[in-house]
This record gives structure tokens, C-alpha cells and sequence, in this order.
């Protein structure tokens, strides 16, 4: 991929793409420049894309996870290169690949048992460039003992309607000192998710990002929309 950028234009193209045409005019991609220029006489630079580009030009399913939540998990875990991550709802693999993305290399086992997202969700992998560190497996996450049996985790992912179900299961699979994190959309899901996890030898937080972006153009004030709430996040740490 190649990141085409203006002041006020972005265009991600695939690395064969020859020509584009766009509301600034066409540009003719040559090789090597790192200063293109439009039919129109509009500038733009050549560079590598980075996470953000990449997913903007993914394939959309399930709703997916942010990556102000992404980065919220990664400050309250300070998860670290070379990692062993289960992930339980990969959807489209948006999470998944942000992690990869920022802990590679380490290796990330995802279950996705809709075998509507399972494709989708191989197909953004590949097309991220990521398939050497995520494996995503068309099954339930119950049935983990055929895949991932004798393995120890640093990190365990839930994101799916039952999670508290498998809490149990996560406690025994992480090490001492590693993390279970869960996705929670609703206040329901996350007072059930509590009541599990503390049954079991957790340190507890729970963390909501709200992110107001703000626009200054003629006059500065919070932008009218914007995604404030996606979801309650809890991050619970095994003691032993």
C-alpha cells in the first residue's frame, strides 16, 4: 500500500495501482517520486501507511474494537513484545491486528465461531500483512483445549455475549501476574462479567474511554459528532 497525502486529502491506494481519480484530479502514480502532483496541479507526498491507514481500508462485519480502547488496554496492561494472547470474538480482526501491529513479534490465538466473520476476518489479516502472528480458528472458544492445550497466556481478550462463562476457564489458562481483559458494550454484561471475576484471585479495574475530538476551522469548539462511548473495558490482573 501507498499513502497518498494533501493538506486536506488522503488516498490509500494498493501498491499495483497505476492511476487514481479523485475530486483533486487524476494522479499518475510513478515510481520511486516522493512528490506526485494532479492533472489539477494539486501536490501530494508518497508514503507508507500506517496502522490507521491500514484499517480504514479494511473489510467491515461486526462492530469493531477502537483503537482509543486498543491503546487503553495497552497503557493498563503495559503488554510487551513476544506475548502469547487469546482472543475470544475476533469479528473482523480490527483487534487483533492492532495488537499484532504494536507486539510483534508474538503470537495471538483468535476464535471466531460465526463462519460469516471468519472469512472477512482472515482476509484483514492478510491483507494487514499479519498472518505470521495471529492464527484465527472457526470454533468456539470453549473447545480451546484442541488447539492451544499446555499453553500459558499473557493476555486473554473476551469480547462476545456469554464471556462471563469462560472466566473460569481464563483464570487457569493465564499466568500468575498476566491479564484478562473484557470487552463490555452494556452495564448488564459488565455487572455479570464483575460478579464471575470475582470469585477468582483478580486485581480489578474497570476503564471507559471517551475521546471528544475538537475543530479548528474558523472557530474552535468540540466537533457536534463524534463516537464518545463504545464500551467498559475491565482489566483484571491474576494474582496467583
Amino acid at each position: 500500500m501507498k499513502v497518498l497525502l494533501s493538506k486536506d486529502s488522503k488516498y490509500i491506494i494498493e501498491d499495483d495501482v497505476k492511476e487514481i481519480n479523485t475530486k483533486d484530479g487524476i494522479i499518475k502514480i510513478e515510481e520511486g517520486k516522493e512528490i506526485l502532483e494532479s492533472h489539477l496541479g494539486k501536490k501530494f507526498s508518497v508514503s507508507e501507511p500506517n496502522l490507521l491507514d491500514i484499517l480504514s481500508k479494511l473489510k467491515r462485519g461486526p462492530q469493531a474494537i477502537l483503537p482509543k480502547d486498543t491503546m487503553l488496554l495497552l497503557a493498563y496492561t503495559g503488554i510487551k513484545q513476544n506475548s502469547l494472547i487469546l482472543e475470544a470474538g475476533t469479528g473482523n480482526a480490527f483487534f487483533s491486528i492492532q495488537l499484532a501491529w504494536y507486539l510483534k513479534p508474538c503470537k495471538i490465538y483468535s476464535f471466531e465461531k460465526d463462519p460469516r466473520f471468519y472469512p472477512i476476518a482472515k482476509e484483514n489479516i492478510k491483507k494487514a500483512n499479519l498472518e505470521e502472528y495471529i492464527e484465527v480458528i472457526n470454533d468456539d472458544i470453549f473447545n480451546y483445549e484442541k488447539y492451544v492445550k499446555n499453553l500459558k497466556f499473557d493476555l486473554i481478550f473476551l469480547d462476545f455475549e456469554k464471556s462471563n462463562e469462560f472466566i473460569k476457564h481464563a483464570f487457569n489458562l493465564l499466568k500468575n501476574g498476566a491479564y484478562l481483559a473484557i470487552f463490555n458494550p452494556t452495564i448488564n454484561s459488565l455487572v455479570k462479567n464483575i460478579e464471575e471475576i470475582k470469585k477468582y484471585n483478580f486485581q480489578i479495574n474497570i476503564v471507559e474511554n471517551i475521546v471528544r475530538e475538537w475543530q479548528v476551522e474558523f472557530y474552535f469548539r468540540p466537533k457536534t459528532l463524534g463516537i464518545l462511548h463504545t464500551g467498559f473495558l475491565i482489566i483484571a490482573r491474576k494474582i496467583f
